[in-house]
């Protein structure tokens, strides 16, 4: 975890475990002559190896994501943390503003993480296991509707000690409630109860007297002890006492399975809901402690009562009276009936220190715990509860980083801070040792970083990029000057991003240099409309300067075409040697003397003329505007209409008084200069 303490420099500090070495398979042959590394898209490394016959690129993915879940649910808890981690951050801002502190803690900030927390929590389930059948199967013992991550158990266990003050005072029903969630992790690094329950399940159909399988009570034993009592009642109930057939013989035995199971059923939990499950609930602790000593007579007197040694079946005897024990917090029954720390820890609560609130001497009970129940392996969850019980945010921070990843650390501390604002102060304050910015921005750019290395979550990197102050903003603009400018939709998606944050500098930027991207390219119409939305006045001055030059000059129909179209993209706003005004009008006239040429109408004819005064060519002193060809033709187009005049049905056009004889001298002089340059 970095901190103020790390003695070397580096902002994370390495332990002093050897790293694991694992075979890159590259089919070279030996020796290798060099090795080179770069860094590829997303978490991922390219390898080129170089022996003496070959070369060989090896691409290795290096990733520590959760292995209980897939890229493409990971892409959609990115996405789908980005709502609620923005909307959080803009109530912060209102908070902070409205206090006028630098912190926005106060007494009901933490209803807002909450929130944040639960739309969060959310998105971290895993895939959904096959609907469970209408007609209950009365030997299925174990039934869920969702495979359980160890990123989205992480996560509750951060809110239910941090964040969720309303369930403070039942705190270890919150717990017993998440054991029985997420207990089935467990297993992957010792024995957990609900591993043995599994495996007890799949052989139940060939047990044929359940009730003398000793696996049958130390289940129940087990599974009462951390408070599963929907599963104690119903695998009570497989007793073969209840078969139909056995009930005259087994009466008495009966009854007393039949007392056991309505003890448990009506055990008091201090909750403030019982959600479908066993036990008589109590939201205050008052009538809870009432309940409770009530309760804990009927067991003992059950204990005492004399039907035991009346039973005929000593294994039913034995089974209940275990049950009991557990009930009545017998450390020794607690200890054999769990199987790990957790487990025993949580039974805890349930039997010996039931009237417990809040985290008052939690950690000191954990620590009782790990060393009676010693494991070889541990779990990732386990150090992340350990630095919970202690109290220790910064070690949090670390078993977050280092067991689930730069996601869980960036959304998780805003319910590390949601209730101390101590731990607000430390996560937020600057830190020399960091390059001056907090912890919270730390793995925030940590986060942003992961994203943006990836074509697939960069449009995202911006919102935790603009929430680092100190250097978010540099950042964000690397980002966004690094993004393709070939593909259309990244352009957009850039331009975008840049109007949501104001960065009208880095967005004109952008388009200037798409623009001149796609002109390079051959691609002329977009680098013209680049150009013109990045208002590069210089780049169209110089595109426009290039059409000047074509001016007077003979092309092609195809040429023509794409040199009209050209004008038309460039409008009229750059005004170079002249103003595109003349272009325009110069391509209006060309295209009519191109009509004229090939026997249009005489009407044509008369917009080339009007045209043709309106270049006002006499003024144009830069080069001929028309080849030999053309001058000629326009020439007998003017003597033809002089002609006309002579003709009794001529009508008399609307031009100047002075515009023919202004026209043939303008054409003389074009023909001259025509000739000369030809």
């Amino acid at each position: 975890m970095p901190s103020d303490t790390v003695g070397n420099g580096a902002l994370v500090p390495l332990t002093g475990d050897l790293p694991t070495v694992y075979p890159l398979h590259h089919g070279l042959a030996s020796p290798i002559c060099s090795l080179s590394i770069s860094w590829s898209r997303g978490n991922t490394l390219h390898l080129s190896l170089f022996s003496a016959t070959a070369a060989k690129v090896v691409e290795v993915k290096l990733t520590s994501e959760d292995p209980e879940i897939p890229d493409v649910h990971w892409r959609r808890i990115a996405y789908g943390s980005v709502a609620p981690f923005a909307l959080l951050q803009s109530r912060r801002s209102s908070v902070s503003a409205l206090l006028k502190t630098p912190s926005p803690y106060h007494s009901d900030w933490w209803e807002n993480v909450l929130q944040y927390s639960k739309e969060i929590g959310s998105l971290l389930g895993g895939s959904k296991l096959p609907p469970s059948p209408i007609i209950d199967d009365s030997k299925t013992i174990v039934k869920r509707d969702e495979e359980p991550t160890s990123l989205k158990a992480a996560w509750e266990l951060i809110e239910i000690f941090y964040v969720d003050k309303q369930s403070q005072s039942w705190l270890p029903e919150r717990l017993v409630d998440w054991l029985a969630d997420y207990d089935s992790l467990f297993t992957s690094t010792h024995e957990t109860i609900h591993g043995k329950l599994v495996d007890f399940q799949k052989e139940l159909v060939n047990i044929q007297v359940i009730e003398d399988d000793p696996r049958y009570w130390e289940l129940l034993s087990s599974a009462l002890s951390v408070g599963w009592l929907d599963i104690v009642v119903k695998m009570l109930r497989l007793h073969g006492s209840y078969q139909l057939d056995q009930l005259s013989n087994r009466e008495l035995e009966n009854g007393l399975v039949e007392t056991v199971a309505t003890l448990i059923s009506k055990m008091p939990r201090f909750h403030p809901e019982s959600v479908g499950k066993l036990g008589e609930c109590y939201k205050s602790k008052p009538d809870f402690i009432k309940s409770w000593e009530k309760w804990r007579s009927q067991i003992t007197k059950l204990d005492c009562s004399p039907f035991w040694i009346q039973c005929d079946n000593q294994q039913t005897v034995e089974g209940l009276r275990n049950l009991l024990q557990i009930m009545l917090g017998n450390t020794d029954s607690l200890c054999m009936a769990t199987c790990y720390w957790i487990e025993l820890y949580i039974s805890h609560f349930l039997y010996i220190r039931p009237f417990t609130m809040g985290i008052e001497s939690m950690c000191s009970l954990a620590q009782k715990c790990i060393q009676s129940k010693p494991q070889s392996n541990t779990h990732r969850l386990e150090g992340l509860m350990v630095g919970i019980l202690e109290e220790n945010t910064e070690v949090v921070l670390a078993e977050c980083s280092r067991e689930f990843g730069p996601w869980l650390v960036a959304h998780a501390i805003e319910l590390l801070t949601a209730g101390s604002e101590q731990a607000e102060v430390l996560l937020h304050e600057q830190r020399y040792n960091l390059g001056g910015i907090s912890i919270v921005e730390l793995h925030r750019l940590v986060y942003a970083q992961i994203l943006s290395s990836h074509a697939l979550t960069w449009q995202i990197a911006p919102i935790y990029l603009t929430s680092c102050v100190k250097q978010g903003m540099g950042l964000l603009e690397n980002l966004l000057y690094r993004q393709s400018i070939q593909h259309n939709n990244v352009l957009l998606k850039n331009i975008e991003i840049c109007r949501l944050y104001e960065l009208d500098h880095i967005s004109s930027n952008i388009m200037k240099i798409a623009g001149v991207y796609h002109w390079k390219h051959g691609h002329k119409g977009a680098g013209v409309f680049w150009l013109q939305q990045a208002q590069d006045s210089s780049c169209l001055d110089r595109i426009a300067q290039q059409l000047f030059d074509s001016v007077g000059k003979s092309i092609s129909d195809e040429s023509f075409k794409q040199w009209e179209g050209m004008i038309e993209l460039l409008g009229s706003e750059s005004k170079p040697a002249g103003g595109l005004e003349f272009l325009h009008k110069y391509r209006d006239f060309k295209k009519s003397l191109q009509k004229v040429s090939v026997g249009k109408s005489t009407e044509i004819a008369r917009q080339a003329v009007g045209s043709l005064i309106l270049l006002k060519l006499l003024n144009w002193k830069d080069c001929p505007l028309l080849g030999v060809s053309e001058t000629n033709l326009l020439l007998n187009k003017l003597q033809d209409l002089s002609l006309a005049k002579l003709r009794p049905y001529y009508t008399e056009a609307s031009l100047p008084h002075d515009a023919l004889s202004s026209i043939r001298l303008a054409l003389a002089t074009n023909l001259g200069r025509a000739i000369l340059d030809e």
